[in-house]
């Protein structure tokens, strides 16, 4: 907040301590924050774990919370499609650069195609991607997959990757997140890059 800008609402809202934040919005921001499409997207692990402490709604606030645990059927499909399809294209730059001995840009590239991938990975199970600082917790406690990707398969994967970016450890994080998007109906996306995914593959 700038030097001599007053924030609107409740006294409480935006309180901030050692041991508590609080945000105070109405019921109707609390029904889309956090969903596709808005600025507060990012906003919605904080919802994940939540617990209602009260509800003077007859359960409303607790069927909105659990609506946004989880990503619907159609958001997630459509989720996983475009993220897919962003990581494919990182990848594919990455490999192109080490292939035609620009590593230093292929390194840049590969370091993009994280996010991404993350954003693939929890999409396809239907879960929303969380918090950097939480991503260890919520792999040890639910891995990606069975037997998927778990923290102690996929972290040092990703490590790898934002180190050096090196191809050979791509192509494995690739494979596997292939497997995972056909197997959820990714396929077209994945074949409409045609001949270009066999850089990305293991020869």
């Amino acid at each position: 907040m700038s030097p001599g800008r007053v924030r609107a609402g409740p006294p409480l809202d935006w309180f901030r301590s050692a041991h508590l934040d609080l945000v105070v919005i109405e019921l109707a921001e609390f029904r889309t924050r956090g969903t596709p499409g808005r600025p507060d997207h990012f906003a919605r692990y904080s919802y994940v774990h939540a617990e209602v402490l009260l509800d003077r709604l007859d359960g409303s606030i607790a069927r909105i919370l659990d609506e946004k645990r989880t990503l619907g059927a159609d958001e997630a499909r459509d989720a996983a499609a475009g993220w897919l399809d962003a990581y494919v294209n990182q990848a594919y730059r990455s490999l192109k650069s080490y292939r035609d001995d620009r590593p230093d840009l292929g390194h840049l590239d590969a370091a993009e195609t994280v996010p991404y991938a993350l954003a693939v990975l929890f999409a396809l199970h239907r879960r929303v991607r969380p918090y950097n600082k939480y991503l260890r917790w919520e792999l040890e406690r639910q891995p990606l997959g069975d037997p998927g990707w778990g923290a102690g398969r996929l972290l040092p994967v990703l490590r790898r990757i934002l180190g050096d970016g090196d191809p050979s450890t791509q192509r494995v994080l690739f494979t596997g997140i292939e497997r995972a998007a056909r197997d959820a109906g990714h396929g077209g996306v994945l074949d409409s890059w045609g001949t270009d995914l066999n850089l990305l593959r293991h020869s």
